[in-house]
């Protein structure tokens, strides 16, 4: 029986698998732990199963002599040292293609809402401001009709073009496959939808410039990766006005430290990563974690390896 620390408490019924064939550590706050928490539960653990909020780094996996299979509950490892974990031959898995509609689901939902202002309707009735019905008041976007710019035609972007055309818009895309070149994709669109991964090319893909490029009436939403946008730039341009509005599921860092700058910025929604947050899709993440972990720990490669 080997010793496995969970950094979280998961949906459904896939811990109780793990807890089954082996002793698990789960760490019982909603917060994710302190590097030092994490590095005193995980010192003794045979096998890990971490979310994207916990970097295991070097000196992480240092600490952790036992250490034989790591399980990242994301899309990706983006928060994994992944040299590190080659150099120490531990089995690293992940959980891919299981929320491709769920986050295309938000991300048109985020679309809507921007568009519509629907977080600011809501607060107007809370707060007592919807005196009377007013021509002028709260006026939004047409979304039907409009064009979409996708910048990473993945799954993901594939799902939410497929939801574009249910409202008749028009959809563009920046990959390379008879794709627009980014700032004529940018110059085009009344909704820019980033859905790339993370690289150092595309690492603040979204700054000044793009910004610039974008049409002051024209709304951004991101559900990929925060760092893809400069948030500097990003606040600055809702503040003079260069584009209508940003819809954010995703921010660099999470969450966002209270009193960030970005929170300042109008015509702002941010929600606190919620892309994959049902309750079909957790759970499945969940099973793939711990599917992942059951093996390795059997000696048998990862259903759901993560390239080394």
């Amino acid at each position: 029986m080997a010793r496995c620390f969970v950094t979280r408490r998961l949906p459904g019924d896939a811990l109780g698998r793990l807890a089954a064939e082996h002793e698990v550590d789960v760490w019982p706050g909603r917060r994710p732990p302190a590097p030092a928490e994490l590095r005193d539960r995980a010192a003794s653990a045979d096998g890990l199963l971490c979310l994207l909020t916990d970097r295991i780094d070097a000196t992480l996996l240092a600490g952790c002599p036992n250490l034989r299979a790591v399980s990242n509950l994301a899309v990706g490892c983006d928060n994994v040292d992944v040299e590190a974990v080659r150099a120490r031959d531990i089995a690293l898995g992940y959980t891919p293609d299981v929320l491709t509609e769920t986050t295309a689901d938000l991300a048109f939902a985020l679309i809507l809402a921007a568009a519509r202002r629907l977080p600011e309707g809501v607060a107007a009735v809370r707060e007592g401001e919807w005196l009377t019905w007013e021509p002028g008041w709260l006026l939004g976007r047409d979304v039907h009709g409009a064009t979409l710019g996708i910048v990473g035609l993945g799954r993901i972007g594939r799902a939410v073009a497929r939801r574009a055309e249910g409202f008749g818009m028009t959809v563009v895309h920046s990959s390379s496959n008879d794709g627009l070149p980014l700032p004529d994709l940018l110059a085009a669109a009344d909704f820019v939808s980033l859905h790339c991964p993370l690289t150092p090319h595309t690492r603040h893909l979204i700054g000044a410039a793009a910004l610039a490029a974008m049409k002051p009436t024209a709304i951004l939403v991101n559900t990929a990766r925060g760092a893809i946008v400069d948030q500097r730039a990003l606040a600055a341009a809702l503040h003079t006005g260069t584009i209508a509005g940003a819809a954010l599921d995703v921010t660099d860092p999470e969450p966002l430290p209270p009193g960030d700058a970005l929170l300042e910025a109008p015509n702002l929604l941010v929600l606190p990563h919620l892309g994959s947050a049902t309750h079909a899709t957790r759970e499945r993440m969940a099973d793939l974690a711990v599917d992942n972990l059951l093996a390795a720990l059997d000696g048998r490669p990862m259903p759901h390896a993560f390239a080394l």
